[in-house]
Parts: C-alpha cells; sequence; structure tokens
C-alpha cells in the first residue's frame, strides 16, 4: 500500500498541471458543495436564533379572538369568561417539568396620549407586568433600577422604558428620573432595560425609530398593580413561559395552552389561548430553505459527474502511456491485483487531494459570500469529511475501468509496444 501511495504521488507530480487539470472538475463540484451546506447551515442557525431567541427558550401563550391575536383598546374589547391568571394557576404551569419560569402581563398596543414634556411618544406599547417578567423575557437592566416589591403594594406610578425609546426620546441625556404622562397620569421613569438577545439598532433621532419601529416597537412597562390606574380595569393576561431547554419549547407551550384554556368560561367560544410553536416555525422555513438549497446541491453534483469522466479520462491515457511499464511488471510476476491496486490508489490519490483542495475552496468562498452578501455561513465539519469520502468515493468508481483494463494486459502484447 505504501509503494502504491509513494507510486501515485510520483505519478502526480510527474504531471502536475495534467494532474491539476483533472482534479479541477472535482475541486469546483467539492466547493460548490460546501459553500451551499455552509450556507444553509448558517441559514438555519440564524433562522432559530431569530425566532427562539438563541437560548432565552421563551413561549409566548397569548389570547386569540376567531384565531386572531386578541386587541384591547377599550374596555367594550374585553372578553366575559377570561379571568385573570390565579395564584394556582401559575403553580400548575411552574410545577411542569419542563417550565422554568412564568410571567403573566396584560398589554395595550399602538397607545397614543403617551407624553414627555410637548413631545409624544409614536404609539409605543404599554404592558402591566408582574416581578418575573423581566427574567423570564430576557430582558436585562441598562440604568437605574427595576420594579420592586414596594411599587406594587403601594400602587406607586412609576414605569420602565426599553432601550428603544430611551434612545429615540432621550438620546443625549438619562431617561432615569424623567416624568411621563400616560393618558394625562404622571408616572416617573426608573430604569431603562434592553432584551438580552436583542439587536442592538442604532438609534438616535425620531426620523431613526420611524424607521426601526416597523420591526421593533418601543416598550413600556408599568406594574401590573398600578394598571387599574390608567385603564380603570382589571383586563386579561398573556403568558410567556421560561423552557427548561430549546427541546422542551414545544412541549411546554403546549402544557400551558391546555392549563390556561381550562379556566376560561365554557361559555366562552371565541377566544382561547394559543401558544406560540416557533420551534415549528424554525422547522418550516428550514425545510423551505434546505429544499431550496438542494437543488443547488445537485446542479453543483453534476461537474462532480464531469470531475469523475475526466478522472477516468486521464486515467485511461495514463494506463495507455505505462502500457510497457505494465508489461515489464506482469513479466517478473505482478499479479493483476498488485496492478490494479496500483492504478486505483492513483485514481484515488488524485481525487482525495481534489476533494481536499475543494473543501478549502468551499469554506474560502462560504466566507466570501458572509463578507459580500452578509449572508450567514457556519462551517459543516461532518459536510466537509463526507465531501473527501465522496470523492475518494469517485476515484474508486471512474478509476476501477482504467485499473482493471491494466490489471488484464497481456504481458507479452505490453512489451512490444513502444
Amino acid at each position: 500500500m505504501l509503494e502504491n501511495l509513494r507510486l501515485s504521488f510520483q505519478s502526480i507530480w510527474a504531471h502536475k498541471m495534467r494532474s491539476f487539470l483533472t482534479m479541477l472538475g472535482i475541486i469546483i463540484g467539492i466547493a460548490a458543495i460546501i459553500a451551499i451546506v455552509s450556507t444553509i447551515t448558517g441559514t438555519n442557525e440564524e433562522i432559530k436564533n431569530q425566532l427562539i431567541g438563541s437560548g432565552s427558550n421563551t413561549v409566548d401563550i397569548v389570547l386569540k379572538q376567531n384565531s386572531y391575536e386578541l386587541s384591547i383598546s377599550s374596555s367594550s374589547d374585553i372578553p366575559y369568561g377570561v379571568p385573570e391568571v390565579s395564584d394556582s394557576v401559575r403553580e400548575q404551569i411552574l410545577a411542569l417539568d419542563t417550565v422554568e419560569n412564568v410571567t403573566c402581563y396584560t398589554q395595550r398596543e399602538y397607545v397614543s396620549g403617551i407624553y414627555y414634556q410637548n413631545t409624544e411618544f409614536s404609539y409605543p406599547t404599554v404592558r402591566g407586568i408582574d416581578t418575573s417578567y423581566f427574567d423570564t423575557a430576557g430582558y436585562t437592566l441598562r440604568s437605574g433600577r427595576g420594579f420592586i416589591d414596594s411599587d406594587y403594594s403601594n400602587f406607586r406610578k412609576v414605569v420602565i422604558i426599553d432601550s428603544i425609546l430611551a434612545d429615540t426620546y432621550f438620546p443625549n441625556e438619562s431617561a432615569v428620573g424623567k416624568t411621563l404622562e400616560i393618558s394625562g397620569v404622571p408616572f416617573m421613569i426608573v430604569g431603562v432595560v434592553t432584551e438580552s438577545d436583542s439587536y442592538d439598532a442604532s438609534i438616535s433621532t425620531v426620523s431613526d425609530y420611524y424607521t426601526y419601529s416597523d420591526s421593533s416597537a418601543g416598550y413600556l412597562f408599568i406594574p401590573k398593580a398600578s394598571w387599574p390606574i390608567i385603564y380603570c380595569f382589571d383586563e386579561p393576561e398573556n403568558v410567556i413561559v421560561k423552557a427548561a431547554s430549546t427541546d422542551d419549547m414545544e412541549k411546554a407551550g403546549t402544557d400551558t395552552e391546555e392549563i390556561l384554556n381550562s379556566m376560561i368560561s365554557s361559555a366562552q367560544t371565541e377566544v382561547e389561548y394559543d401558544a406560540e410553536n416557533l420551534i415549528e416555525q424554525a422547522r418550516d422555513l428550514e425545510e423551505l430553505s434546505s429544499a431550496t438549497n438542494n437543488q443547488l446541491i445537485w446542479i453543483a453534483s453534476i461537474s462532480l459527474l464531469v470531475g469523475g469522466i475526466g478522472v477516468m479520462n486521464i486515467m485511461m491515457v495514463s494506463v495507455t502511456e505505462r502500457t510497457s511499464e505494465i508489461g515489464l511488471k506482469k513479466a517478473i510476476g505482478a499479479k493483476k491485483r498488485a496492478i490494479l491496486g496500483q492504478f486505483l490508489t492513483e485514481s484515488v490519490v488524485l481525487t482525495s487531494i481534489g476533494g481536499l483542495l475543494g473543501v478549502g475552496a468551499g469554506i474560502g468562498m462560504a466566507y466570501i459570500i458572509n463578507k459580500i452578501s452578509g449572508v450567514a455561513v457556519a462551517i459543516s465539519v461532518p459536510a466537509s469529511v463526507i465531501a473527501v469520502l465522496f470523492s475518494m468515493l469517485i476515484g474508486i468508481i471512474f478509476g476501477l475501468m482504467p485499473s482493471m483494463k491494466a490489471a488484464n494486459m497481456d504481458p507479452i502484447e505490453a512489451l512490444r509496444r513502444e
């Protein structure tokens, strides 16, 4: 085997340009496949991170009315038969093996009438939250303080805003300590929070806010106990659960959904809780992405077929060129197996080198694609190993016929050729 490897490298080195051109089809095919697989893997990871939250493992369970998310803008929109989430229901949810934490909140979207001095906030979302909201939903405190127990027990009119609103309306000063008017009621800003895994947009003006608000509106948070100060009524709550792991998200959401729906009045047929199945969304997007890119892999594989035919052709030429050598070896006692092994090894070495160069070129192509287009890439080690093994297989398949031709030569006829 070692002697066959030595002879293979010697033959390849003796015809460097011919060998490189022969490997070119293999290099291009492998490089294309590695680049495509890298973009598929990177895109799928990006989908998971964006939808699932890059490890936050939170699942929203929201109230829906006739399959649409319930939106409350006045007391007339409050559905009957949907109570607030009680402490006992919270305990049932926390008792689930798949649930690490739970929080409940009330919400008004696109709220008007929120002012700082003479500037009106542009339709942010207001949430009334409990003490576990920020930890569960994945927020971190950027400045000031969070809500404390006395804020709830004393019904204090305090508010925490997110970093989007802070950067928009207080770009050159601290927001903490400022007073907002919410529906004519003064609330003091005590803190600024930011999502732990959020995209940190550059927002410094109100116009920047309008540009970015399409994908991420600002949020104001007040203690849930202070909610009736503004809106006069207790309202149904949505729920966020933090799963013990990403794999537990789907079950945690489904089980929590069942518990919450069990507390709704049987007479209420229009409203129910529905868990947002981010795992399924991610899986669907991954399948769509993979289905599209698998077609590209098949197209790229055509160059491997062309490369394999090129290997077979050059090995046929090599066998013809070395006919006398083959005849001499057989004349002094070389067996068919030895001749077959020599030429088959040379074919495999040729395609393996092409495979290794293709993997390197594919990784380079993936990073170039990332730099030029911004598409996420993730190098797949298993795919790289499989690509090299596949290139070796091509060498065996397309090198077999020339190797058998060499092994089956008649030594007398071979020695007669010049």
